[in-house]
């Protein structure tokens, strides 16, 4: 196929699909979600799925956002937890190059594409859902509530739209539906006396990461070296990788070879994604709050430095086979419809999501790991290169973390109601949202947005009073991870109960990091002592609970059980129907259990998890 011909298919594609997503909907959905970027797109199909009528509003013509529209399709974490419409999306990508090996090629990442394959499958899966639909090349003009009404302005190509949402979700790379609608937000890093986290600054800045405009290459096996730049310096990218140029590099950062650099990002079909950190193509600039013109002029500059470090590759290492893909994206330059944007406005939520709640979950005043909606490993990573005053700045190059879970609370607004914030901008610190900001993190926050809106509406009730359990069982069902233990996968019969029994915490998991790996573990096959089951005193208050360290066996288990039932009636044969069915070993009543024992037990007798908590994670008694 030719590239003209490959080209017009594409659009053929395209409005197809679009023709697929609209039909058989009304013009004013129940949830309405602006921006079709990466947890946009997760929230319009799995709040369709759920039976209600959603239209999403995207101003290009691709879905999917960092990982397609700006071409950051090397994905950074979450390999080993494929959770929701994450691992339906791996799985969507290693169908089609056939294999998790075919899409295993570049050093950065386990799962790389290219971006116009992700933009495809997106389409596809979306274009499947009969609740769904989509505008694109649309533009959001304004948004207001009158007597606790929405009021959404919306110009398509076709015509202006207005709209009466019972929700509206914030899929914007920027936070700016929040920003309209006065939700209250911190720009840059808060202070350590506000976060009380050990490597915040001593006084709070404006500061926010670098973006990136992304460059995808291939190899055309000829000189393609384009015209030099406006402003192009060498020096700026010298030390970006070993070559003649770089005499002074920075004692912090790693010197790759060159074809190491190149290859860290090589996507299948032999091209490469320029997303380079270290003296690349990163560039300092806050776009948030700017208008559209602001933007665009703003976002020249971006492009050009990107368009600089291209012709560094080509003229001053010597790649000069290697240029602008020109069957990648369907815009002018070549270039992405976006910029990577690393940090957004950041929402005050019904919580605030700090590092301290990754490191120690279990000793924070808040039990926000009750709550849990969404999983990650990646560590905090911080760009921040580009900045003239860097060195001033904490230093977070992949500081390590546990894995952990991610709290409802951070989507809901404190101030407005009947509003979703997603993607980038939810109720996280700063420094922890160089970890959230990865992809997968934010798929599943799509999701989670999408399933709380689908809930408020079907029961008919404010998002802050939907159910968390309900919510939580919903995403269960939907083959997420509520908590990043890595003893079972989500086919494992056990993962349903112990996810359960974790979001409980009658028996907490472990948290560590063990080189470049972060993780959190529920050690199934560890003996269990009575007093690791210190959660059944929050669950059940009213217990007199044995806090002693003595090994808790399986009749032990059962006469506490029998307490906090107030029944006297004999479980022997029930326990073991279970042990039958989750394929446990038949167990001396009187041998000390596992811990995985122990929770399928309680898990499937008392059914904790069936106790309310509030969003903070506190029991309802």
């Amino acid at each position: 196929m030719s590239i003209k011909t490959g080209i017009i298919f594409s659009i053929l594609l395209t409005a197809f699909i679009t023709q697929s997503c609209t039909k058989n909907n009304p013009s004013s959905p129940d949830v309405l979600i602006i921006g079709g970027g990466t947890s946009g797109v997760s929230a319009g199909i799995y709040s369709a799925r759920m039976g209600v009528q959603t239209m999403i509003i995207e101003e290009s013509e691709w879905l999917g956002g960092m990982l397609t529209s700006a071409g950051v399709s090397a994905v950074d974490g979450n390999y080993r937890l494929p959770s929701g419409f994450w691992g339906e999306f791996k799985d969507s990508l290693t169908n089609y190059y056939g294999g998790a090996e075919a899409v295993n090629t570049g050093w950065v990442s386990n799962v790389l594409f290219e971006p116009s394959v992700g933009n495809k499958i997106l389409q596809r899966i979306a274009a499947k859902e009969k609740n769904l639909n989509i505008h694109f090349k649309s533009k959001l003009i304004s948004i207001k509530k009158e007597n606790d009404k929405w009021i959404v302005t919306v110009e398509t190509p076709e015509k202006t739209l207005t709209l009466h949402p019972k929700i509206v979700i914030d899929a914007t790379e920027l936070g700016d539906v929040a920003l309209q609608c006065g939700v209250k937000y911190d720009v840059g890093m808060e202070s350590r006396e506000i976060t009380q986290e050990d490597v915040a600054p001593e006084k709070a800045n404006d500061v926010i990461q670098d973006l990136t405009y992304v460059a995808i290459l291939k190899d055309y096996g000829k000189d393609v070296t384009i015209a030099q730049p406006e402003g192009y310096d060498p020096n700026e990218f010298a030390c970006s990788c070993e070559n003649p140029l770089c005499t002074h590099p920075n004692p912090l950062n790693v010197l790759w070879s060159k074809d190491k650099m190149i290859a860290y990002g090589e996507l299948p079909n032999r091209k490469y994604m320029i997303n380079w950190p270290i003296e690349g193509n990163d560039f300092f600039l806050n776009l948030i709050g700017k208008t559209d013109a602001e933007r665009k002029e703003a976002l020249k500059k971006a492009k050009n430095h990107t368009l600089c470090f291209v012709y560094f590759i080509q003229k001053e290492l010597g790649m000069n086979t290697l240029g602008l893909a020109d069957d990648e994206f369907p815009t002018e330059d070549k270039l992405p419809f976006i910029p990577y944007h690393r940090e957004s406005l950041r929402i005050h939520g019904l919580v605030r999501f700090t590092l301290n709640h990754i490191m120690q979950p279990y000793t924070q005043p808040e039990k926000l790991y009750r709550t849990c909606i969404a999983v990650g490993d990646y560590p905090v990573d911080h760009h921040h290169g580009k900045y003239p005053e860097w060195e001033s700045l904490p230093h977070l190059y992949f500081h390590p973390v546990p894995s952990y879970g991610l709290p409802l609370g951070v989507i809901i607004p404190q101030d407005v109601k009947g509003l979703i914030v997603a993607e980038k901008s939810i109720s996280v610190s700063n420094i922890v949202n160089g970890t959230t900001r990865l992809q997968p993190v934010v798929l599943q926050i799509g999701q989670a947005a999408g399933v709380l809106a689908a809930l408020a509406v079907k029961n008919k009730t404010d998002l802050e009073n939907v159910s968390v359990r309900e919510i939580q069982k919903t995403l269960l069902s939907q083959g997420n991870y509520l908590l990043p233990y890595l003893d079972v996968e989500k086919e494992n019969p056990l993962f349903l109960p112990l996810q359960r029994i974790g979001a409980t915490g009658i028996l907490q998991g472990t948290g560590k990091n063990e080189g470049w790996a972060n993780q959190t573990w529920f050690r199934v096959n560890d003996p269990v002592l009575y007093s690791e089951l210190s959660g059944l005193k929050d669950v059940y208050p009213s217990v007199d609970f044995p806090g002693s360290d003595t090994p808790l066996t399986l009749n032990n288990l059962l006469d506490l059980i029998k307490k906090i039932n107030q029944k006297e009636t004999d479980l022997t044969d029930k326990s073991k129907e279970i042990f039958t069915t989750f394929g446990f070993a038949d167990v001396d009543a009187n041998k000390q259990l596992t811990r995985a024992e122990a929770a399928v037990l309680i898990d499937q007798i008392l059914n904790p998890f069936e106790k309310e908590i509030d969003i903070k994670g506190h029991y309802k008694n």
